[in-house]
């Protein structure tokens, strides 16, 4: 039987690519991490990781091998942590990244509420439109728009089926007039998000199998998506923004949603998390907390 550490090696070490960099997270030396790895390999009579000088990569056999090991330590975690959470409060750190908006305009104030029901735990919140490095920051989950992309993260769905909503001041659309189409888009000012230096300018629609993609210009452009709706709210023109992010906006009237016939750009709303074993029990009870709060804040 393999030991829990030569395991938990064997996933980090999958998880970063580098032996020394799973070594610095389990607190241990490379050369004991090395011959934790190498243990577990003799045993298998396999080799799990294919070495180069510079990166490590998973083998056909390490690979399938993998997602084994990660279900029998999310066991023995889970065991661990349901014998010790009897009869205790919820407590510890949560170490959470979220996007700029959503995280000033909505999770500020739900994770004031969230403390009031859980005292004992401590938070430590990270504002950023640029993705975190969930292996690399000092984060241990985040909230992310949009479909995952790295196979290596596991999503918890906050709001699997939230999607991009255009909208603009009742001042704007007074001035301008009200767009009925995707394509008169085209024709309005539009308030334009940049991400790693890259304008998102084609904006897409769906109306049942019918898919239409609108090229956008305008004279404001940000990386930061709260700077985007300030100036929808003032008025500078069209915003293409996460439905979370005005919803309230919405319902005070500040803002108008457009096109009601068609459907904006998908972006499942995802509590992202390294891998199963970084899902503690307080990082369940935050999950279930966000899809209560967020499903009440999206009802009509």
């Amino acid at each position: 039987m393999s030991s829990t550490l030569d395991l938990e090696v064997f996933v980090r070490t999958a998880d970063t690519g580098s032996l020394s960099a799973a070594a610095r997270n389990l607190n241990l030396t490379p050369a004991a991490a090395s011959i934790a790895l190498k243990r577990l390999e003799t045993r298998l009579g396999i080799r799990l990781l294919a070495r180069s000088t510079r990166s490590m990569r998973l083998t056909e056999e390490g690979a399938r091998y993998l997602d084994s090991v990660r279900l029998a330590l999310e066991t023995l975690s889970e065991g661990e942590r349901a014998i010790k959470q009897q009869g205790q409060s919820l407590s510890g750190l949560l170490q959470l990244s979220a996007p700029s908006d959503f995280g000033r305009n909505v999770l500020l104030g739900w994770l004031d509420e969230f403390k009031v029901e859980h005292p004992a735990i401590r938070i430590q919140l990270l504002l950023n439109d640029s993705n975190a490095d969930l292996f690399r920051d000092t984060v241990d989950i985040a909230l992310r728009f949009g479909v995952p992309r790295d196979s290596s993260l596991v999503a918890l769905p906050v709001v699997p089926g939230h999607h991009r909503i255009p909208c603009a001041s009742p001042d704007y659309l007074a001035r301008y007039g009200t767009p009925q189409t995707p394509a008169d888009l085209a024709r309005h000012s539009t308030l334009r998000y940049m991400r790693r230096g890259q304008a998102n300018s084609t904006w897409n629609f769906y109306q049942g199998a019918v898919h239409q993609e609108v090229e956008v210009t305008g004279d404001y452009l940000s990386d930061d998506g709260e700077i985007v709706r300030r100036w929808a709210l003032a008025g500078h023109g069209i915003a293409y923004k996460a439905h979370l992010d005005v919803a309230r906006d919405f319902q005070a009237g500040r803002l108008v949603p457009l096109l009601p016939g068609w459907q904006g750009e998908p972006t499942p709303f995802n509590l992202m998390c390294p891998h199963r074993l970084q899902v503690s029990e307080r990082v369940k009870v935050l999950h279930r907390f966000l899809q209560a709060r967020c499903e009440a804040l999206l009802s009509p």
